[in-house]
């Protein structure tokens, strides 16, 4: 069975100028007919199965647990100096009328 760009890409889930671009520089197995160019479906399975599997072993969960201490201790102080006021710099005063009191300023 021929397929069409379209069919292909929608298939592998990449945009059609993607396909177009291997096809000219022959990364992907096609047939060219005329100004068209089709992909045979067994043609592109077997392409695709010699890939080698990207995940061959299930990877790892993240837990907070297995999170090195000196990872957490500079995460702990990244979080300390992204949320805290900069040395010198002092509670902002309200401009709003009657609300000195709250403030504490004369």
């Amino acid at each position: 069975m021929m397929l069409t760009v379209k069919e292909l890409s929608g298939w592998l889930k990449i945009k059609p100028s993607t396909l177009y671009l291997w096809a000219t520089e022959g990364k992907i197995p096609c047939r060219r007919i005329h100004s068209l160019i089709r992909f045979e479906q067994e043609a592109i399975q077997r392409w695709l199965e010699s890939f080698p599997d990207p995940h061959p072993h299930p990877l790892p969960k993240l837990t907070k647990s297995s999170v090195p201490a000196d990872l957490k201790a500079l995460i702990a102080a990244a979080k300390r100096e992204s949320y805290t006021l900069p040395h010198g710099e002092t509670k902002p005063i309200s401009s709003l009328i009657e609300k000195e009191d709250v403030d504490g300023a004369i």
